[in-house]
């Protein structure tokens, strides 16, 4: 498996996709993980630019296209809207992270830019992916206990496999928090 010596972390063509997952929700960990990595390289464009790692504009274009693709495919449009808002702020968190250690070690910095045109594509179909795991783990995700033990499992297995470095397992933290859904008020499970 090929490492990043600037970021310390396996490129984006590590195992995932070829190693079966681990639980039910193994699958969807698998993509989180990717999108988490795809943000290693939107780090890798902006760094050193006028670009933010902040950007509401973008942030809510993003949220929008969800909406509608959440609807088209099934899925409750806020579920998935929270469920994306965990991504973005992960992705953040990622790339605040980078900027720091890049910036304390500028010789891990990178050295080239990757066209960030070419990563939103990336992360549009990661976006129909996602949601289409969302529509596939729905009745276990309404179900809090099963739902938050599979997570632990298809997370836990996804950190250790994939080798997250800390700043990436925060992260997976930061894109699973809305992946089970809470107990309702009404009783349900």
């Amino acid at each position: 498996m090929a490492t990043d010596a600037r970021t310390g972390t396996e490129l984006s063509s590590s195992t995932v996709g070829t190693v079966k997952p681990l639980g039910r929700l193994g699958a969807l960990t698998d993509l989180v993980i990717e999108r988490l990595r795809v943000s290693d390289h939107v780090a890798e464009s902006k760094f050193g630019t006028d670009s933010p790692i902040d950007d509401p504009a973008r942030e809510e274009q993003v949220l929008a296209q969800v909406r509608e693709k959440a609807s088209g495919a099934g899925v409750d449009p806020e579920a998935a809207v929270a469920f994306f808002r965990d991504q973005i702020t992960a992705s953040k968190v990622v790339q605040k992270g980078l900027f720091a250690r890049w910036t304390a070690h500028p010789e891990e910095a990178p050295t080239t830019r990757p066209d960030l045109g070419q990563i939103r594509e990336q992360l549009d179909r990661l976006t129909t992916d996602l949601i289409q795991e969302l529509k596939s783990t729905e009745e276990l995700r309404d179900k809090p206990v099963a739902c938050t033990v599979q997570l632990a499992l298809a997370a836990g297995s996804g950190a250790v496999r994939e080798q997250l470095d800390t700043l990436h397992r925060q992260a997976l933290r930061t894109a699973t928090d809305s992946v089970c859904r809470p107990v309702e008020t009404s009783g349900r499970n």
